[in-house]
């Protein structure tokens, strides 16, 4: 019996093209008429998850910025985590010695500084829409943070090729130990100490009174890894790396053939509704 269900949204729900498909909807509704509780667990600003909870018609507190906000709304938050100003600053300082892009996530929005990197996964990130999420682009971002210091959900590095990568991770673990790295798709995320996917669903099973073993994970990313494993049900999509694929209970179809909508109607159409069950245990007993 799963009482939750967490979902990635980049090239888990989502094809690659952004569109959200009707038949996942679909199942979306079929799996919360089982009583099921539906989250996102996603890299994105919250803003940005939440327009897709929208779409799906989800009033579930969301996991976002890679666990650092589990929420409902901005005013309704159930966990934050943020790098304090000056500790946002001293990193930018340290960064702008390399030609990497450097986008800094607020809750409500984000600052990136200008620099062209050679890095395909730059054009392919979503910025947001632009009334829900702004997008500022500066020359030096030091020289904004001076001015109007500002905490930040997390920072996203996107770096030229992998030796300057290597080189990043190291000066960023050597300098600030108190910070988080992932690795995610051609970036390197820099987050506060112990925020993850997988910390940030803990967090929020520990709200629901939902244990672990208790829900399923289905994502398509490296950061999705830790949550798939713990999971009492891991799920990789067909599009994800094989070092996803082997960590996960179940692999089903890719983002393009719909997989989320065809796990779903496989394995939730089996689980009866608790209330259901309760019914069939008192006739029982009778």
């Amino acid at each position: 019996m799963y009482k939750l269900l967490a979902l990635n949204i980049d090239g888990t729900l989502l094809k690659s093209n952004g569109k959200l498909e009707k038949k996942t909807k679909e199942a979306i509704d079929f799996v919360k008429k089982k009583d099921v509780y539906v989250t996102l667990l996603t890299s994105r600003n919250f803003l940005s998850a939440k327009k897709v909870a929208k779409a799906l018609k989800l009033d579930s507190y969301l996991v976002t910025f890679q666990g650092a906000l589990v929420a409902k709304s901005l005013e309704e938050k159930l966990y934050e985590s943020v790098i304090p100003a000056q500790k946002t600053f001293d990193i930018v300082h340290v960064l702008e010695h390399f030609n990497c892009n450097v986008r800094l996530l607020h809750e409500r929005y984000s600052i990136g500084n200008r620099k062209k990197v050679k890095n395909n996964m730059i054009a392919r990130t979503i910025l947001g829409d632009p009334f829900f999420y702004p997008a500022q682009f500066v020359d030096s971002l030091s020289d904004v943070l001076r001015n109007d210091p500002i905490d930040v959900m997390k920072i996203d590095v996107f770096y030229s090729n992998e030796d300057e990568c290597d080189e990043i991770v190291e000066t960023m673990e050597r300098a600030f130990p108190e910070i988080s790295l992932t690795m995610s798709d051609g970036k390197i995320e820099l987050l506060p100490k112990n925020v993850s996917k997988l910390n940030g669903l803990i967090r929020l099973g520990n709200e629901l009174g939902i244990s672990l073993k208790e829900m399923v994970v289905i994502g398509d990313h490296m950061d999705d890894m830790p949550a798939i494993e713990a999971a009492g049900l891991g799920v990789a999509m067909g599009n994800a790396p094989n070092e996803v694929k082997a960590v996960a209970d179940w692999v089903t179809r890719s983002n393009e053939q719909l997989g989320v909508a065809y796990m779903i109607k496989e394995h939730f159409r089996k689980q009866h509704r608790p209330q259901f069950l309760r019914q069939i245990r008192t006739t029982e007993k009778k």
